[in-house]
């Protein structure tokens, strides 16, 4: 059967094999509320919040709850589609770089893509072997060893990650990482009320120009455009799929004055949200600015 679960007191995680049939299923609203790690062979096409990406050799994709999903295009290799809720892991290590809003899931580059080194796909495909082994002969320890390998999983994919993404910010020391993935953390947790640099700088406890000084310094796009960028996402998300008014989007996204909304996402992509709404309901390729 290529859909196995395991769910014990609220904890979940479900495991399905990439095929037509499961293809389907995935780019259903089906799993919209869990988080999904994504094992895609070579010539998968997949889109992730408007943007789209092509595996040119296997890759794993993490992607959170509030994303949208859709696999467009199917290789000729075997993928898996793994998902979980955050009673099944997340709350032990809360916060900690592997955790269920760490890097992989939560980062300034809203890249959700780790490219596996050729060297890394037999320990990675093994992980996979391995689990499907728990569904077979389930023990009183199948959470517990379902849960290491899911573990084992996202350390090995942010160690690849960081070196892939982060640059220069690999040779800073550890705090400083963790300045950058505080900030994008607590955009993420504040965009719809916090729209300032100098609301972030207040919780992170520095000057706004401290802040900006930092990612200029490591030439990282700027704090004011990652929290606009972040609200201009949540706004085509909610204009895509939602029934909310642009209105009604604009005072959920915290502004007050819709018409202020509008210029600030007219600006930003190019075209009012009306039209973005009109344009991507008719099917169009709407692409991230």
């Amino acid at each position: 059967m290529n859909h196995k679960v395991f769910e014990s007191n609220y904890k979940k995680l479900g495991f399905l094999i990439l095929n037509q049939e499961t293809l389907e299923e995935i780019n259903s609203d089906e799993y919209k509320a869990y988080i999904k790690v994504l094992y895609l062979p070579e010539n998968y096409s997949v889109t992730i919040d408007f943007k789209q990406y092509q595996t040119s050799s296997p890759s794993l994709f993490f992607i959170n709850s509030s994303q949208y999903l859709q696999i467009t295009k199917e290789g000729k290799r075997q993928g898996y589609f793994m998902y979980y809720n955050r009673d099944f892991y997340c709350v032990q290590i809360h916060d900690a770089e592997v955790a269920c809003d760490g890097l992989l899931f939560n980062n300034i580059f809203e890249m959700p893509m780790t490219v596996l080194p050729e060297k890394e796909v037999p320990f990675i495909e093994g992980i996979y072997e391995q689990m499907q082994q728990e569904f077979i002969l389930p023990d009183s320890s199948q959470e517990e060893m379902i849960r290491t390998y899911l573990k084992q999983l996202i350390i090995k994919a942010t160690r690849i990650w960081k070196i892939q993404q982060l640059g220069v910010l690999n040779e800073e020391p550890s705090k400083e990482i963790d300045f950058f993935r505080d900030f994008s953390r607590l955009v993420e947790i504040h965009f719809r009320n916090k729209h300032t640099v100098a609301d972030y700088a207040d919780i992170l406890g520095v000057a706004p120009k401290t802040l900006s000084n930092k990612f200029n310094r490591l030439e990282l796009a700027q704090p004011n455009d990652i929290i606009k960028d972040r609200i201009i996402l949540e706004a085509k998300r909610l204009l895509g799929y939602s029934s909310l008014s642009v209105k009604e989007i604009a005072y959920q996204l915290g502004y007050e004055d819709p018409a202020y909304f509008n210029r600030l996402f007219t600006n930003k992509v190019g075209d009012t949200p009306s039209n973005f709404k009109k344009k991507y309901l008719q099917g169009k390729n709407v692409q991230l600015v």
